[in-house]
């Protein structure tokens, strides 16, 4: 069970005591939802997962402060990884601007910036061997817009999704529905909840994002008329997130029915007579 859903029934000061009287009376409850036990195959991926975001993220605080020293120089560089990689010959040619230190230092800079591409990339081809042994994995990457890195950290995350009774509480746990607020019998509703696993969502998020990308693909996947209806009444960022959230309902629905994803082709409209 999630320890916040044990704590309003703790009583007095904790100790271990009042801690399992707690999670008895916990364990009773008719609502209670509970957590589904990671395998060794679930933790392992998980692990992976963490060990490649904790390198995204310290590759993104030397390129940052990379950029920050140039631009404390003067020197602006393009946004992109591309673009910085691209011009950095020439960025450590401007003599005029960088002193030797400061060019010593961006050199620094660079070999942690290539040792974190490279650990990146191994663990990125470990994840991706791991894929393609996984069944659910599989399936997961017939969804549009979901790869090798979703799939695996969705398998990683909720196994076969039998933790959740439909795709709706699945896209609800990701913190990608609207935050609700009611009273009085009024429902106001605000922005998405941001609940739950924020990797994860992260990674749905980008998913959409690809698929929008990629209007060409939007018949293929019957995604076509359902995008078209959503962006004439939603901004590019919300209809990024409700695209991320129906993403996620599809992988439910795939991972937990053991198949692959299908687009059924639609029936015509029958005729007047």
């Amino acid at each position: 069970m999630p320890a916040r859903y044990v704590r309003p029934y703790s009583k007095g000061p904790k100790n271990d005591f009042r801690d399992a009287e707690a999670i008895a009376e916990a364990v009773l409850r008719p609502t209670m939802k509970f957590v589904a036990i990671k395998t060794v195959e679930q933790l392992d991926l998980q692990g992976l997962h963490r060990i490649r975001e904790r390198l995204v993220c310290q590759r993104t605080s030397v390129i940052n402060q990379l950029r920050a020293f140039l631009l404390e120089r003067g020197i602006a560089v393009r946004q992109g990884l591309r673009a910085l990689r691209s011009e950095m010959p020439i960025v450590l040619a401007r003599t005029d601007k960088l002193s030797p230190r400061m060019i010593h230092m961006i050199e620094d800079l660079c070999t942690d910036w290539r040792h974190m591409d490279g650990r990146i990339g191994a663990v990125s081809n470990e994840i991706e061997i791991l894929s393609e042994q996984d069944d659910g994995a599989k399936r997961l990457m017939t969804v549009p817009g979901i790869g090798p890195i979703i799939s695996t950290a969705t398998v990683a995350a909720i196994g076969s999704g039998d933790v959740f009774s439909k795709g709706r509480d699945f896209g609800a746990w990701l913190g990608l529905v609207p935050r609700q607020m009611s009273t009085g019998g009024r429902t106001v509703l605000g922005p998405i909840s941001k609940r739950g696993n924020r990797y994860l969502r992260m990674l749905f998020v980008q998913a959409a994002r690809a698929v929008l990308l990629r209007p060409q693909s939007w018949e293929k996947h019957g995604l076509k008329s359902w995008i078209e209806a959503a962006a004439r009444r939603l901004n590019r960022f919300k209809l990024a997130i409700a695209l991320a959230n129906k993403i996620a309902r599809i992988a439910w629905g795939v991972l937990h029915g053991g198949r692959n994803f299908e687009v059924r082709p639609t029936r015509p409209a029958p005729q007047a007579a």
